[in-house]
Parts: C-alpha cells; sequence; structure tokens
C-alpha cells in the first residue's frame, strides 16, 4: 500500500462533496465556513473548495460525474496534499463508473472521510492507497464551540506529526447529544458523559495483528459484488473494523449483515474484530450478543473482538487507517498501530 506524505502547516487541502450535497445549502454554510476556519486556524492548511462541492444538494445528487470529476481532479493537482469529505450520505456508490484507479495511485495524498465515504476507501484500497476513515468537514471540523480534543490530537499525531507508532486509546468521554445546525446554536456545546467501560473485550485472549480493512457496516452491502469490494484473498489475516451509520439499525439486520461476511469467508479469513462505539450508544449491549452469536454460528470464538472504539458516527470520533498494520491486545486492551500512517 502507498502511503501519502505528511501535512505541514501551508499545504493545501480540497474539500469536497461525494455523496451528500448538503455543503451548499444556504442553511448549512455557515459550518463550510466554521470547517474552513478550524482548518485554516488550528492546523494552519490553505483549504481549496473544489468547483461542485457548494453546488447544494439536488446538483449534487443529479451529477455524480461532476461528484467524481472534482475527486479526480483534486487527485490530479499537484498543490493539493489532502481531501477531506463534507460529509457522508448514502449515494457514493453512483461515483463508481467515473474513477480513473491510475490518477489515485499515481498521485497518492492524504483522504479522509466517514459513513457512506466508505465507498471511497474501497476506491482507494482498490487503487493501493492507505487513506483514513476519521472525521469530515460539518460534523467534525465544524464541531460548534470547538473540535473535540481526541479528535484533533488524532489528526495532529497521525498525520501531521507521523509517529512511528501509534496508539489508539480509548476516549474518556463520549456525548448522546445533537445540536441541530443552525447558526443561533453555534455557541451550544454539548454535554459530555465519562466512558466509564472503556475497551470492552467480548471474546478472545493474547494479541493479534494485521492490516486495517473495513468501514461503515450498514453501508457495505451497497459495495458487495462491485469491483471496489475486496475479494476474499485480500481479507485474509486482516484487522477488520466496523461500526454503524446513524440509522441505528436493528440488531436483527446487523445480525443479517455478519452472516452475510461469515458465508463470503470473511469471518473465515480475517484475524480480529474492532467494533465501533454505537451511536448514543443505541443497542449497545444487543450489537455485542449479535457478533458473539454470528461469531460463534461460524467457529470463529477463538477470535479477539475489541468492542467501544472511537470511530465513526459516535462522537468524539479519531482515525482508523485502512491499509496499516494494526496489533489489538485482548489482555490488556489496547489498539496499536505499529508502523507509521504517512510518509
Amino acid at each position: 500500500m502507498i502511503k501519502p506524505e505528511r501535512l505541514c502547516k501551508g499545504d493545501r487541502v480540497a474539500i469536497v462533496s461525494l455523496s451528500s450535497g448538503i455543503l451548499g445549502e444556504k442553511e448549512i454554510l455557515h459550518k463550510y465556513e466554521l470547517g474552513k476556519k478550524r482548518l485554516e486556524e488550528k492546523f494552519g492548511l490553505e483549504v481549496v473548495t473544489m468547483e461542485n462541492a457548494l453546488k447544494g444538494v439536488d446538483y449534487i445528487y443529479n451529477h455524480p460525474e461532476k461528484r467524481a470529476e472534482d475527486l479526480m481532479n483534486a487527485f490530479k493537482d499537484k498543490s493539493i496534499k489532502g481531501i477531506i469529505c463534507a460529509i457522508g450520505g448514502e449515494d457514493t456508490i453512483r461515483l463508481l463508473p467515473y474513477i480513473d484507479y491510475d490518477v489515485i495511485r499515481n498521485n497518492p495524498k492524504i483522504f479522509m472521510g466517514f459513513s457512506d465515504t466508505t465507498a471511497n476507501h474501497l476506491m482507494m484500497y482498490k487503487a493501493g492507497l492507505v487513506s483514513y476513515y476519521g472525521p469530515a468537514l460539518i460534523c467534525d471540523f465544524a464541531n460548534y464551540v470547538d473540535m473535540y480534543d481526541y479528535t484533533e490530537n488524532a489528526v495532529r499525531k497521525m498525520l501531521f506529526d507521523a509517529e512511528e507508532t501509534y496508539e489508539i486509546k480509548k476516549c474518556d468521554y463520549w456525548t448522546n447529544e445533537f445540536i441541530s445546525w443552525c447558526e443561533e446554536n453555534m455557541n451550544k456545546a454539548k454535554k459530555h458523559l465519562i466512558d466509564e467501560k472503556g475497551y470492552e473485550v467480548l471474546q478472545g485472549h493474547g494479541k493479534a495483528a494485521g492490516k486495517l480493512l473495513g468501514g461503515c457496516l450498514d453501508a457495505m452491502p451497497m459495495y458487495i459484488g462491485t469491483d471496489i469490494w475486496p475479494s476474499l484473498e485480500e481479507w485474509k489475516d486482516k484487522i477488520l473494523f466496523l461500526e454503524t451509520s446513524e440509522e441505528k439499525p436493528s440488531p436483527d439486520l446487523i445480525r443479517y449483515y455478519l452472516r452475510n461476511l461469515g458465508a463470503q469467508g470473511i469471518l473465515g479469513a480475517i484475524r480480529g474484530i474492532i467494533c465501533g462505539k454505537p451511536q448514543g450508544e443505541v443497542y449497545y449491549e444487543e450489537y455485542k450478543e449479535q457478533y458473539k452469536m454470528v461469531l460463534k454460528e461460524y467457529g470463529r470464538e477463538d477470535m479477539i473482538v475489541i468492542y467501544n472504539a472511537n470511530f465513526g458516527h459516535s462522537e468524539p470520533i479519531g482515525i482508523i487507517p485502512f491499509g496499516i498494520e494494526c496489533e489489538i491486545d485482548a489482555d490488556n486492551k489496547t489498539i496499536k498501530l505499529l508502523e507509521r500512517v504517512v510518509e
């Protein structure tokens, strides 16, 4: 896997709308401005907003080719060092016919986002580029009052400092509060709850290591069978990371999705699983039971499963890098990246 170069103060980063076009809606433009300001003032980056990113929901929906054009142009532009998604959505899959994997492979740079952006990460994976399942502009960089320190630290340590190894520590707080996105709420802070659970080990003992591959579990059915879905051989010996969206899929659906991974042979091929905290801790205990049930059905009661990690849809979030060697330790309840994630 190709690692892109680390970010430095003064670098240019592109903003893209690859699924939902909400960034360009009048009532959300203040979030765009706030996120842009944070990237500029906190991280010293120069923000480049791609041509179609602010054209609104209807235009973005009706023109998947223009969304893909923005992505390809961001990769082609030698002056751009990173690409940050505005937000996820449910429509990234329609970009597939317009993606040039050679362009991605020959112009490696940081790409980051989560949720339906899983599809884009699988595109990067197919092209052989390490990418970063992490904060998006609207949700995280433009969080009202300030960015979460947990999220900011992950961006700095992984993408700027390029540390040789990195322990993904558990965040000791979380929130289940949603503050409506409107300018009147810009000074409202979310209430934090203490996370007393820490990482939970659902099963397994000792350590397991492998390269990271995964994403948003309830978005994956859209990608299975397409040319970006990894082959069974590509899943071999991986550490699978999974989280669930704001749709809060029922425990039954989680069971169905996991059984599909079992039927494909993926659960038999991987070395371990990292599970994200469900948003708002809805179905927190119920999801645990589904994981244990399905893994038992497929004879994988031996596999290490670490639960309640901070990535994806539960705030605050960190970064999980696709294609990077990771060690999960059930006895010590740790998640460690065994190599730097950028050059």
